[in-house]
């Protein structure tokens, strides 16, 4: 017989042998233990239901995240859009004479604008100041309580950085690289231009000599094809020749030569760089020559540089009959300095002809035939065309120039003594003639500027 009871009468006791919590039927041989076990049984939740709550949950965190992510990021934006205002484009050209005929305006605009690609944005902190112009194109802040800053305080670095240039604007001349003017200033007369290299190896005791271009040369003919002869002085039988570049008024040669000299007699030695063009019928013809001594240089095995010389014209007439002699005369009538640069010399004519023969040249300056000062040049070994390139300076006044005179004597040194080989004397009327007297009004009339020119050497009575 079947039965039910009630849960909550009974207390601990099943509500019924014969049913389960949801009015199943239960068999009446489970007994107490098993029916306990089917109770359980039928109160545990589903493995799908815990599955469904714990997604839920999770999807539910996940989106209050989200939108707290969200609402932050816009707060933050209006925020930053609160903080800051763009400046309005307000500056205008103004021409110089409008601004100094209003003078009395308090408001003076600038001379240049600022560039409208770029924006200008005041920070927070500044807010609420004025911003004026000066003539200078300077700008500073003037504070509405001119109590709270004076006038006369120190300046903020933010000024000084306003002040440097206009806001907004780049200034070209900060990015320009130096002009390198060897290549484009050719003075008036200028028959080309020499670039080489000269390096000596001190181990090996070789001079490395790299002639690398010339430019602007001027053929005879309309067409060029130009190569270069290298000689030694004072050794003029053996020479280096480059190769001849057709049909070009500007060379590249880009070509490495090597001598053999000593250390010993290395600056007594000069370079000397002849500038051929050939013709159709294989003729050449000297365009020009540079001379190139090497005692003014430090030649080192680290030490190479790039230099380049204007070409010279071969002096085609014969010597005369105790030689020539090149020198340049300079008068810097601020300074009261008086400078005479010896170059060279050529076609002298030695007493001994002896291979230990020196020559040097002496320079003296004269004021009413008495000596003021002299100085002499160093001596060059074996070679009746000398090269020296030396300059001396001497103290003139300007109202002494009439009545001064220089003297320079070309002298032979052996191992007795010295024998005067030629001398010449510049200055004025009272005491040259001819090209002397020209050469020496020539350096008055060009103050600061070296007068080259060639003299012929006299009988030294």
């Amino acid at each position: 017989m079947s039965y039910f009871l009630c849960s909550a009468g009974l207390g601990a006791g099943p509500p019924a042998l014969g049913t389960a919590g949801g009015g199943r039927q239960l068999p009446a041989s489970l007994g107490q233990g098993g029916w306990r076990r089917a109770e359980r049984g039928a109160r545990a939740p589903m493995p799908e239901q815990v599955v469904t709550v714990a997604g839920g949950v999770t999807v539910g965190i996940l989106l209050f995240v989200l939108i707290g992510v969200t609402a932050y990021l816009l707060w933050k934006k209006l925020c930053l859009a609160y903080s800051y205002q763009e400046l309005p484009n307000t500056v205008k050209t103004t021409p110089v004479n409008a601004i100094l005929q209003d003078q009395s305006s308090s408001e003076i605009q600038p001379k240049s604008t600022r560039s409208k690609s770029i924006p200008f944005i005041i920070p927070p902190t500044l807010h609420g100041r004025d911003w004026i112009n000066l003539t200078n194109e300077e700008q500073i802040q003037e504070d509405n309580n001119s109590c709270m800053t004076p006038q006369s305080g120190p300046r903020s670095s933010f000024h000084s950085l306003a002040g440097a240039y206009i806001v907004g604007t780049v200034n070209p001349e900060l990015y320009k690289f130096p002009e390198d003017k060897s290549e484009t200033d050719f003075p008036e007369g200028n028959i080309g231009r020499l670039w080489f290299s000269v390096e000596y190896k001190q181990a090996s005791e070789r001079l490395l000599i790299s002639l690398i271009k010339a430019r602007k040369l001027q053929p005879p003919a309309d067409s060029c094809s130009p190569f270069v002869k290298i000689y030694l002085l004072p050794d003029e039988r053996c020479y280096l020749q480059s190769k001849v570049k057709r049909k070009t008024l500007n060379p590249q040669f880009d070509e490495d030569f090597v001598f053999q000299v000593s250390s010993k007699t290395l600056l007594q030695r000069t370079l000397k760089f002849l500038v051929y063009h050939v013709d159709k019928q294989k003729h050449h013809h000297l365009l020009g020559q540079v001379i190139f001594p090497l005692k003014n240089e430090t030649l080192t095995d680290d030490s190479k540089v790039v230099v380049w010389r204007d070409l010279e014209r071969e002096n085609l007439e014969s010597p005369s009959e105790y030689g020539d002699i090149q020198f340049s005369l300079s008068y810097n009538d601020y300074l009261g300095r008086l400078t005479v640069v010896v170059l060279r010399a050529r076609g002298l004519k030695f007493q001994d002809e002896s291979r230990d023969v020196s020559v040097y040249v002496k320079v003296s300056l004269m004021n009413h035939n008495k000596l003021v000062r002299s100085k002499k040049t160093a001596a060059v070994l074996g070679s009746p065309n000398p090269e020296y390139n030396e300059s001396f300076s001497f103290k003139a006044n300007q109202t002494e120039l009439d009545t001064a005179s220089l003297s320079l004597s070309v002298l032979q040194n052996t191992e007795q003594k010295s024998h005067v080989l030629g001398r010449v004397v510049v200055g004025p009327f009272m005491y040259s003639r001819g090209k002397e007297l020209e050469h020496w009004n020539e350096m008055i009339s060009k103050p600061k500027e070296l007068v080259k020119q060639w003299h012929a050497l006299c009988c030294s009575t």
